[in-house]
């Protein structure tokens, strides 16, 4: 893996804003065919981070492409970006959403070995697993059932680990995690999440996804900021 070259000063590199806010109308509007009522990452999230903590020009990457919507928004934006899917499907989808972008069809957990120029952003919105009552693992698509909770936060540490070599000095993590209520009990992925992180990157701190109805079996969304300092 290449060594990541020093960041280069940008004039929008400041601490995302304590709450953003999202609505329902334009999370359905943007909801792409095929996408589940699990997805709930809006364009105008996306691009409050992306303009913030990058500048035209600057990387952005997203290991868990999903249907593409950090990718399309850096691109409109006038940020290069690449990311990672495993769903041959979603590649296909990716692509002609966000033309110009690099779409890799590959596993997350095997990053180190995908991508190797330096970013300056990674955003991006893991497939989310509660500790209860989940037996289908989010990191091969909810295709195997071999899921187990303190596995999947290890292999997330694992690829911020990653992502800590590929970002350069001053980039920045930024991950949308939420706490959920599911079967009876409330799971903290997000505090979780910014535990198991946070042994590899920095934490800054979370913004609240203030939503006018939050997605079903949501109990809080937030966005937590790492930083890699050198």
């Amino acid at each position: 893996m290449t060594t990541a070259e020093p960041r280069r000063a940008s004039p929008s590199d400041r601490p995302l804003p304590p709450y953003l806010t999202a609505t329902a109308d334009e999370l359905t509007a943007e909801r792409v065919a095929g996408a589940d009522e699990d997805v709930h990452f809006t364009e105008r999230v996306a691009a409050a981070v992306i303009e913030r903590l990058t500048s035209p020009g600057d990387l952005v990457l997203d290991p868990f492409a999903g249907f593409g919507t950090t990718l399309a928004v850096a691109n409109r934006l006038g940020r290069r970006a690449v990311g990672v899917e495993l769903l041959p499907e979603r590649v296909a989808l990716i692509r002609d959403r966000a033309p110009g972008c690099t779409v890799i069809e590959g596993d997350a957990r095997g990053l180190h070995e995908l991508v190797a120029e330096p970013v300056d952003l990674c955003l991006t919105s893991p497939p989310y697993m509660t500790a209860n009552a989940h037996p289908h693992n989010p990191l091969t698509a909810y295709e195997t059932i071999d899921g187990e909770y303190g596995t999947y936060l290890e292999h997330l540490a694992r690829l911020a680990r990653t992502v800590r070599e590929l970002l350069r000095p001053g980039g920045h993590l930024v991950v949308n995690a939420a706490n959920i209520r599911y079967v009876g009990q409330t799971t903290a992925l997000a505090w979780d999440v910014a535990r198991a992180v946070g042994r590899v990157l920095p934490f800054l701190g979370e913004t609240v996804i203030v939503w006018d109805a939050l997605p079903h079996d949501l109990t809080g969304d937030y966005l937590l900021t790492f930083r890699r300092d050198a």
